[in-house]
């Protein structure tokens, strides 16, 4: 099978799995290319409240394709950066599920999501300076926003990789599941994200990524939604809520 983007929604949720075992799980610029418009698909599909994001087996992502950069490393820095943001603006809940090395590029689409679960064993590493390579400002400063920039500097200098434990305590990771419970987590969990409100969702993502000009846009929704009144009734009727607000309004 060639390296591809693989897909598929169940139950409300869309995962992607990158698919190029044969250099466990590499980015190359045809996949680079294709997780935008991929991302713009899944976000305007109203069955897709959730989006996972794994490697295919026992590797998330090495990092780009090295033989990408052999022709223009500027134009394939330029696609890892897009596929970043777009993933980094996905508007609903995002999760990495990582299994075994999750590196330089990598480890940009694991930082770019929402939330990060990973397995022991999994190692973690931002791995630029071993090629000389300038990591992108807008990288460098989601990395800081997660793990403070003492750590992201120990990681952009050395090139080295850090084990879970410490990717845990330092933030880039939120949980560590032992050998084979990464799954039965991932699936657990995505289902809670996909059962609360989209709206109080979407309105934490744009808070907590920076955004401070939508205050009265977000007060707006919430008054026109009903959903506050629904899940204020669902908890004094004990039943779960049926929120009604979507992404697209």
């Amino acid at each position: 099978m060639e390296p591809q983007l693989l897909h598929g929604v169940a139950d409300s949720v869309a995962t992607v799995v990158i698919h190029h075992p044969a250099k466990r799980n590499a980015m190359t610029a045809v996949m680079w290319r294709a997780l935008p418009p991929l991302l713009g698909t899944l976000a305007a599909d109203p069955a897709v409240r959730v989006l996972v994001l794994t490697g295919e087996g026992g590797t998330f992502c090495a990092g780009a394709d090295i033989s990408t950069l052999r022709g223009s490393p500027r134009e394939a820095q330029s696609l890892a950066v897009a596929a970043e943001e777009a993933l980094a603006a996905f508007p609903k809940p995002t999760l990495a599920a990582v299994r075994g090395h999750c590196v330089g590029g990598g480890s940009q689409l694991a930082a770019a999501c929402d939330l990060r679960f990973a397995e022991e064993g999994a190692s973690f590493g931002v791995t630029p300076a071993k090629l000389g390579i300038v990591y992108p400002a807008s990288s460098t400063r989601r990395l800081v926003s997660l793990v403070g920039p003492a750590t992201a500097k120990y990681l952009l200098f050395s090139g080295e990789l850090i084990d879970a434990a410490r990717a845990l305590r330092t933030g880039l990771l939120d949980e560590v599941l032992p050998e084979g419970e990464l799954d039965k987590r991932v699936a657990e969990f995505a289902r809670i994200l996909a059962s609360r409100s989209q709206l109080t969702q979407a309105a934490a993502k744009e808070f907590a990524n920076g955004r401070a000009d939508r205050d009265d846009h977000w007060a707006e929704q919430a008054r026109a939604s009903g959903d506050t009144a629904e899940g204020v009734a669902a908890f004094l009727e004990r039943r779960p809520p049926r929120f009604t607000w979507t992404t697209s309004g």
